[in-house]
């Protein structure tokens, strides 16, 4: 149980926001990701004071990536902290170093799912701030990003649905989707006993929830200091060769300093009322996708396995941004990576193109043609060989 301390603003914040959005129910198993940075000791703190109100049961997991030197020695660190707030601790030290910033955020969110799996906490909270929304909505914006990468921070998504097996939709073949969250390995029919019985008690998905998205960095480094709360700095983030670490450095305070010296604030509300106008037109597109399309030969089941047939009548009486949506929901589940833009336009540039209009190749071998009054989406025909 964690020590008494005084209820301070971010205490009530927390409470209100948790309240408010019912994003971590009462009475569940919270894994808390812990690097020892401010942000999550701030976290982890705040979760163990109101843990009396809500009756949760909490563990800390720290991945360590082994870029730092002293890495082991901030996983001893967190770990003590553990030990000393009396709940469970999880490590996982990654086998191989990852190269990018990419590739250690994809291990570390595949880490802290197999914890979560392993140890039954359907729930994996982050200690993401409205600063870290701020650096993305512009890291992304930078990117040529639309209005998804600008919100794609979010208070809550899935990280693993446990309902059915992860498929692939790739050319209609089985395998590993790679749009998934997790890798081919944490599929439900190669987990062991064990874990198999650890699934069937939790929920239908595990969930990532950042609930501290209306609190900045500066308020998560006050609190940390009121309450003696001992920061491992970590070294890497003042390195500059990282995008991420410029834009903290540099432009948000140059933003702050000669435009708004609440640019991070407004920021994260731009990216919150993004958020849910992304989610509306994300239901709106998939309820046209699934109007749209429909089944082939005498298969009457519709799905997303080649050939797709589209009705391009109902598919222009949408909006553009709806078109374009739809398209891209539709590629998001057939191509072998995420669909770029130009691939999303190709296929939508189809919905008013003229009979036995076609595209070239996508990425994996697909083709889209106008067969009036349908887009046909379907494997390249091969050339006989001589």
């Amino acid at each position: 149980m964690a020590e008494s301390s005084n209820w301070t603003h971010l205490h009530a914040q927390l409470h209100r926001t948790l309240l408010h959005r019912q994003i971590l129910p009462s009475h569940q198993r919270l894994l808390v990701a812990v690097s020892g940075g401010q942000d999550s000791l701030c976290l982890i703190k705040l979760l163990l004071d109101l843990q009396p109100k809500w009756g949760w049961n909490l563990g800390i997991a720290h991945c360590d990536h082994r870029w730092r030197s002293d890495s082991e020695a901030s996983a001893n660190h967190v770990e003590q902290l553990a030990k000393n707030w009396g709940i469970s601790y999880y490590l996982e030290t990654a086998s191989d170093i990852p190269k990018t910033e990419a590739a250690a955020r994809q291990w570390r969110y595949q880490a802290l799912t197999e914890i979560a799996i392993a140890h039954n906490y359907p729930y994996i909270v982050t200690g993401h701030t409205a600063s870290d929304r701020a650096e993305t909505l512009l890291y992304n914006l930078i990117r040529g990003s639309g209005a998804d990468g600008l919100s794609a921070l979010t208070w809550t998504r899935p990280l693993l649905d446990f309902r059915l097996p992860i498929l692939d939709f790739r050319l209609g073949n089985s395998g590993e989707n790679p749009n998934s969250q997790i890798s081919a390995d944490f599929r439900l029919e190669n987990q062991d006993e064990n874990s198999r019985s650890k699934i069937q008690n939790l929920k239908s998905k595990i969930y990532l929830v950042r609930p501290l998205l209306e609190i900045t960095r500066a308020q998560t480094g006050q609190f940390c200091q009121e309450q003696k709360l001992p920061i491992w700095e970590d070294s890497t983030n003042q390195d500059l060769q990282y995008t991420r670490n410029r834009i903290r450095s540099e432009l948000l305070p140059y933003l702050e300093t000669h435009f708004n010296p609440k640019a991070q604030q407004a920021l994260a509300q731009t990216a919150e009322l993004l958020r849910a106008d992304v989610e509306y037109l994300e239901l709106a597109a998939s309820d046209l996708l699934q109007r749209a399309m429909s089944p082939i030969a005498d298969n009457r089941q519709v799905n997303f396995q080649l050939p797709v047939k589209l009705n391009r009548r109902i598919l222009r009486e949408a909006p553009l941004a709806l078109q374009r949506r739809s398209m891209r929901q539709l590629l998001q589940q057939i191509l072998p990576s995420a669909p770029s833009f130009e691939s999303v336009e190709k296929l939508t540039s189809l919905i008013f193109a003229p009979n036995r209009s076609q595209t070239d190749p996508f990425p994996g071998g697909a083709i889209g043609r106008v067969e009036n009054p349908s887009i046909i989406l379907a494997r390249q025909a091969r050339i006989p060989t001589t």
